[in-house]
């Protein structure tokens, strides 16, 4: 069903093979959208697209100048913007008291200084009133914005702090015809955590706390966001939790991780 037919798209966060924001953009494909992926990685983005027909610009999120080239790009390759996704992050994790001031200033650039000027971008080229026709920002969040995870406080900071920077977006560009929404995904099997799922049992520590009985995939993901995408959702401000009930539990514990790897190694001799 192409729930999203004649939508114009910009995935942000789409430069590495087979990461969250490729999962995204192939299923707005599927669903008859235009695509726009962008990213920091030129020669990643120029296969994606060759692959799949879909329209590719490089962007650092954390440069001010590149976002608004981005937003303009779009404007010009797609002839306008309804939809607006940012799947962008870094998976920082450092103990509370080892983070630099430098690790500060990169986490905040990349998760909130440079998604509040990816919102401003958008917006400027969606709004009703500057010709635009409205439409929908998407953030990617973590379920870490809301519960617990040791070692993650300068990416769990930056997450939530975007968050209400979403609320703020849906409270006061409702009436210019855009919805602006988070989703949370808990652990989710994607190249950034390929390297942690290598380890035996470290997302077996994770199963206990998701309700459903697994770990989340992107195209979980890719298929919330088509719905909060299309013309069918009537929500904006919120945060979709798709992490299989993850928020009713907890993350384990550090302590819990590390028995869950000594077990598996022991299992394994």
């Amino acid at each position: 069903m192409a729930r999203l037919q004649g939508k114009r798209a910009v995935i942000l966060g789409a430069s590495s093979p087979d990461n969250m924001g490729q999962h995204i953009a192939r299923r707005f494909m599927k669903e008859g959208a235009s695509v726009l992926v962008s990213g920091r990685k030129e020669d990643v983005l120029k296969q994606f697209a060759e692959e799949t027909g879909c329209e590719w610009v490089p962007c650092d999120l954390t440069d001010e100048a590149s976002v608004n080239a981005l937003a303009d790009a779009a404007q010009a390759k797609l002839g306008g913007i309804d939809i607006a996704v940012n799947a962008t992050g870094w998976g920082l994790l450092k103990p509370f008291l080892d983070t630099t001031h430098e690790d500060l200033v990169a986490m905040t650039d990349l998760q909130y200084i440079g998604p509040f000027h990816f919102c401003q971008a958008m917006l400027r080229k969606m709004m009703r009133s500057n010709g635009g026709g409205g439409g929908s920002i998407i953030q990617i969040s973590s379920a870490t914005a809301t519960i617990m995870l040791n070692d993650h406080a300068a990416y769990m900071g930056t997450k939530a702090g975007t968050d209400h920077v979403i609320r703020c977006v849906a409270h006061e560009f409702g009436s210019e015809g855009v919805r602006a929404n988070s989703i949370s995904p808990g652990l989710t099997d994607t190249p950034m955590t390929a390297h942690a799922k290598e380890v035996p049992g470290v997302f077996d520590a994770f199963l206990a706390g998701y309700p459903l009985g697994r770990i989340g995939t992107s195209d979980d993901i890719a298929a919330a966001a088509v719905w909060l995408a299309s013309d069918e959702c009537f929500m904006t401000g919120e945060n979709l939790q798709v992490n299989g009930g993850l928020t009713l539990r907890r993350n384990p514990m550090n302590s819990e991780i590390e028995a869950a790897v000594v077990a598996a190694a022991q299992a394994a001799k």
